[in-house]
């Protein structure tokens, strides 16, 4: 297990940590890639059974996610809209728990060992910036409160950027 500090147990209060972890933080930068970065790291290091956690952005201007921030294995590059959890999500513009991968009609196997995942989109201003992304060797790893808490934390992080 890897973490920074020992969370609660309970996950509302752990992703509440997390939450005021993140705000200080990122408190006083406004660049969205040293935010992305500084979260994925947070996230990476403070939960335990992750094998990834990072963030995909929107790539306007060809319609699909690009790799962007994260901690883990190298990854898949460029994701296209509706293609596997995180082009679902973003195309969905709504958090997509998947509790065993293989399972998921489409999903792209960046990394073997992945066994379970979630992705929470990343949408400011009704513009849809990327998605949060997190897997996990175990299967069913994540569940309703992970994701309240992770789309709490996207919350701060979107709170934290530049006009």
């Amino acid at each position: 297990m890897h973490t920074l500090t020992e969370l609660p147990t309970d996950k509302d209060a752990a992703y509440a940590e997390l939450a005021a972890s993140l705000r200080a933080l990122l408190d006083g930068e406004h660049d969205l890639v040293a935010n992305a970065a500084n979260m994925a790291a947070l996230i990476y290091w403070s939960l335990s059974e992750l094998n990834w956690a990072g963030l995909y952005l929107m790539d306007a201007r060809r319609g699909e996610l690009l790799l962007g921030p994260f901690q883990g294995k190298p990854a898949c590059v460029r994701i296209p809209l509706g293609r596997g959890v995180c082009g679902t999500a973003a195309q969905r513009r709504e958090t997509v728990v998947v509790p065993d991968v293989h399972q998921f009609p489409g999903h792209i196997a960046c990394d073997s060992a992945s066994n379970s995942e979630i992705v929470v989109p990343v949408i400011r201003g009704g513009r849809l910036l990327g998605v949060l992304d997190l897997d996990s060797p175990v299967r069913a790893r994540f569940d309703e409160a992970d994701a309240r808490g992770l789309e709490r934390l996207v919350k701060v992080f979107v709170e934290s950027l530049a006009d």
